[in-house]
């Protein structure tokens, strides 16, 4: 069967106006009984300047702090607003006006100066002017809640910290109640009996719930763990809890209001004419939940250590033991010495390298290897795909099948996220004299997104910025009143695969499908965990009725994934990961952010990163110091363990000081984390942070796309004068430019240029792509609006050049086996119309992982230049030159003549061939509002510009 999900009401809904558009609103309100609600989808509210916050007076940035976060700040849409928007175009007020300026920094930062910032971003000030007061809601009398004219940004002021937290859950149920359930829903594993049996709703879940599996006691543990650690513990529950008692006091006012989403109603939960029905109250462990969702997007790193070992298998049958593992070992690249990094300066932060001497390492007999099956009685459409749509009302016919593809995509966390880029310069290097910043997350782009902004004032809590919506009762990425700060996913690694020895309780000879293994002497049963689903349909997921058992055995080493023989003896291999069974405790971290009290400078901002067990890379900046702190909670191994490869399931090799009943561990101290402050300039675009921080995955070498800022920030530093401006156009330029065209292009055209191009057809190929780097190998529009990239005709030959040449210069070489191995660890290429990323297809990110490294390395060796940490063998053409330049002239003629139909072919929001569009950024609809198709950016999605010019 094949589903569509909505293409961008921007190219095909019209937009009425004046008489047609209020007769055409009055109608649908009267048909759903339901009252559109106030801005920001409150509930009615006073409006009164006597409740503009008066922190401003504790802000000093002095209007030099700036943010954005498209779409917008509203994520709650009505029924009504919902079908408005699906019939006539219109969207929510607030949900989509930070979308254009967002935008128009593609085409206006080559101009850009410090005073044109406020045209592509948000004053992000602390407090509101009278002037520009929009609405003031008070939930009760010790909080308020004033949203502002231009953004509709909550800002948030308590005279008690109960009432601060509670604006806080009100504030974020106001503008992020759908997201929030669902990804509740998704964190216990019960997204389909929740939002509908889609299949990309059933990929979901089976992707995420083996990943952090829990038991109803297992999530009250971790706040029970909380609660009693201390001081601080206790008070970040006691927020908690106020925070929730906000969300579900707009609930229920919400609900008899009937100014709730409208999903619920399009998902079957509340009934449009009776207002029957449930939107269940959110309770401590539902933040346990998200917070294991947020941990599982973006803060993990390691595992995969299964896939590892298969690859060094198929090195050593290849090159044999000694050779092979030497191939395998240059293609993991745990220490590239060319690798870009975040700290420059020469430190070195021993971390996870490769043992001297190793042991323990348990290798899977060769094609013994087998996934540990999790779905189990599949019924209905469980196992076929089928449709039952429900009957509706005509006037809500327009909403039908909004969710046939599922309501996020189905492999959101099948692949790493690695996101998010920081820029800081310090003071030494300013025109100003103080840092400067240009950093923020990328978290894919959702309407609504999965961020929301918030501004929270109250005892013990002064900050400003984005937090998860659901656990934002601290401010996780913003600044506070005389600093700011920012994190970029880190992924060290803290996952680790090991060998279980399987037996049998009687004695009798173990299979690979025993359920029973060795701890220790003794044979122990594994624990099942179990989830149990089923849905129906809904006017939103027409998908039949359908169910499904999910099932995974939980051992004191991890969750099994996979099962296979080790020398002949059945085993199974788990998955264990630091922060399992402690997802929450990063908010004690959080706290200390928000609290002005605690952060007064540079090392103090370290110390409570030390509290994030999440593996981040944190950016701190005020008016006189930048700093940087790696955290995470990075177990300390037994001597000789390769954190590479699977390991027995021996005492012997367990993490230090392990104890499986909490898992918990020796953790390596903080002095051993990467850290600094002041370096002359920092960058991270997820790269590797500091010399011998072993890389977690392949492909941190010479060609990473923290180059594209490390190159531009480096120069710009040098010059002097640096400024908030400057610093963001070598960010803006960076967003737009192509990896492989930069990095990767000049050493091909190096090699096709070593004799003369005969062939007319390859010599046009060739003068199209030194054309397209001479001018900066940039994807950019033409014009503003054209939708039509200058040197298109270079990029569709590079973006269909790279799979053929990569292939032709190692597949050869490798054989078949090696080289699969080898892509099943590192995909080839992610350029901006791939489909991957944190929503799939156009996410914005790009260029994080591929075998750009391994092109430059291999064609430098072969050109006869020096290359330091090489592959070991020379691949394309064999290690002859004219050979590899054959290769090369070879399958870029192939790739000159593959049509733009071919290399883009559409997708249900564009047409094949449509370049622009392929690459574009589309906001994956996650409730009932869409939003337009706008240009390709590889930028972080929620981003601060910052330069304070006092402290206190």
């Amino acid at each position: 069967m094949r589903r569509c999900r909505p293409r961008s009401l921007s190219r095909r809904v019209p937009r009425p106006r004046g008489a047609l558009l209020t007769t055409a609103l009055l109608a649908l309100g009267a048909g759903l009984l339901s009252p559109p609600p106030p801005a920001a989808a409150s509930a009615p509210a006073a409006t009164t300047a006597s409740a503009v916050t008066s922190a401003s007076a504790d802000d000093y940035c002095a209007d030099q702090c700036s943010d954005i976060l498209p779409p917008g700040a509203n994520g709650n849409a009505t029924l009504a607003g919902i079908l408005a928007h699906r019939t006539l175009g219109t969207r929510p007020k607030h949900s989509s006006d930070q979308l254009g300026p967002y935008t128009d920094l593609v085409a206006g930062h080559p101009s850009l100066t410090d005073a044109s910032l406020a045209e592509f971003f948000n004053d992000a000030s602390f407090g509101v002017p009278e002037d520009q007061v929009e609405s003031v809601t008070r939930p009760r009398d010790d909080v308020t809640i004033t949203r502002d004219k231009k953004t509709g940004v909550p800002h948030i002021q308590g005279t008690t910290r109960e009432g601060t937290e509670f604006g806080a859950g009100y504030a974020a149920a106001q503008d992020r109640l759908w997201l929030m359930d669902l990804f509740r829903h998704i964190g216990r594993g019960e997204l389909t009996p929740f939002a509908g049996g889609a299949a990309g709703n059933q990929g979901l879940e089976q992707q995420f719930w083996p990943q952090a599996p829990y038991t109803e006691a297992d999530l009250q543990a971790q706040i029970d763990r909380i609660a009693a650690s201390g001081e601080r513990g206790a008070q970040a529950m006691a927020d908690s809890r106020a925070y929730l008692d906000g969300i579900n006091a707009y609930i229920e006012k919400s609900k008899k209001g009937r100014y709730f989403p409208g999903e619920y109603v399009l998902t079957g939960h509340v009934d449009a004419i009776t207002n029957i029905g449930t939107i269940e109250k959110f309770e401590l462990t539902d933040m346990v939940a998200l917070a294991s969702v947020v941990g599982a997007l973006f803060g993990g790193g390691g595992g995969g250590e299964v896939q590892s070992a298969i690859a060094l298998l198929a090195a050593q049958e290849k090159y044999g033991t000694e050779k092979g593992t030497a191939v395998w070992e240059a293609f993991r690249q745990r220490n590239d010495p060319e690798a870009v990094l975040t700290l420059h300066d020469g430190e070195s932060f021993p971390y996870a390298g490769k043992p001297e001497n190793p042991r323990g390492a348990a290798l899977p007999d060769p094609g013994s290897v087998t996934a540990e099956p999790l779905v189990h009685d599949r019924e209905g459409t469980a196992v076929k795909d089928a449709e039952n749509p429900v009957k509706a009302p005509a006037h809500l016919r327009k909403l039908r099948n909004l969710h046939d593809d599922g309501v996020l995509p189905a492999d959101l966390f099948a692949k790493p996220h690695g996101m998010s880029n920081a820029l800081m310069v310090s003071g030494a290097h300013t025109a100003s004299g103080n840092p400067v910043a240009v950093f923020g997350p990328q978290t894919g782009y959702f309407a609504p997104q999965l961020l929301m902004l918030q501004e929270l004032q109250g005892p013990g809590i002064s900050a400003r910025g984005a937090s998860f919506a659901g656990v934002g009762m601290y401010v996780q990425l913003g600044r506070g009143q005389d600093y700011a700060w920012s994190a970029t996913s880190a992924g060290q690694d803290i996952t680790d695969t090991y060998a279980v020895e399987l037996c049998e309780p009687d004695g009798s000879a173990p299979t690979k499908d025993s359920s029973h293994y060795r701890d220790g002497e003794a044979c122990e049963p594994m624990e099942k965990l179990e989830k149990r689903n089923a849905w129906k349909p809904s006017l939103a997921d027409s998908t039949a009725r359908g169910s499904y058992r999910m099932q995974v055995f939980r051992t004191d080493y991890g969750i099994v994934t996979h099962r296979a023989t080790v020398d002949g003896k059945p085993v199974a291999f788990t998955s264990l990961r630091s922060t399992y069974r402690h997802e929450a405790e990063s908010i004690i971290g959080f706290q200390m952010f928000n609290d002005p009290g605690y952060v007064t400078d540079a090392q103090s901002f370290q110390r409570a990163a030390e509290h994030v067990n999440y593996t981040f890379n944190w950016f701190y900046a005020d008016s006189r110091d930048t700093a940087y702190f790696n955290s995470g909670s990075n177990p300390v191994r037994a001597g000789g363990v390769d954190a590479s490869l699977p390991v027995k399931a021996e005492e012997a090799y367990e993490w230090r000081e392990f104890d499986p009943g909490p898992n918990t561990a020796a953790y390596t101290p903080a002095a051993e984390h990467p850290q600094s402050v002041n370096q002359d300039y920092y960058i991270s675009w997820n790269n590797k942070q500091a010399r011998d921080y072993t890389s977690a995955g392949f492909g941190d070498g010479s060609v990473h796309r923290g180059d594209l800022l490390d190159t531009r920030v480096k120069r710009l530093t040098e010059q002097g004068g640096v400024t908030r401006a400057s610093l963001t156009r070598v960010m803006a330029e960076a967003g737009v430019t192509d990896l492989r065209g930069e990095a990767v292009l000049p050493v091909l055209l190096k090699v096709l240029r070593g004799g003369a191009v005969s062939d007319p057809a390859a010599a046009e190929a060739v003068q199209r792509l030194e054309s397209w780097a001479a001018g900066g190998a940039q994807r950019k529009e033409t014009k503003a609006g054209s939708r039509t990239y200058a040197h298109a005709e270079a990029i569709r030959t590079m973006d269909a050049w790279w799979p053929l040449l990569v292939e032709a210069q190692f597949a050869p070489g490798l054989g078949d086996a090696l080289y699969e191995a080898f892509r099943a660890k590192l995909p080839l290429d992610e350029s901006p119309s791939a489909s991957h990323g944190a929503t799939g297809g156009h996410a914005g990110s790009a260029f994080l992982a591929g075998w750009w490294s391994y092109v430059d390395k291999d064609l430098r060796a072969v050109l006869g230049e020096p290359v330091a940490g090489g592959l070991e063998e020379e691949f394309c053409g064999g290690g002859d030159l004219s050979a590899c330049r054959e290769v090369l002239l070879t399958t870029l003629t192939r790739a000159a003549a593959t049509p733009a139909t071919e290399v883009y072919p559409g997708d249900a929001d564009c047409e094949p061939g449509d370049q622009w569009c392929s690459d574009a950024i589309i906001h994956r609809p996650v409730g009932g509002i869409t939003h337009p198709v706008v240009h390709w950016q590889n930028r972080p999605t929620y981003q601060q510009v910052v330069e304070f010019p006092r402290h206190r």
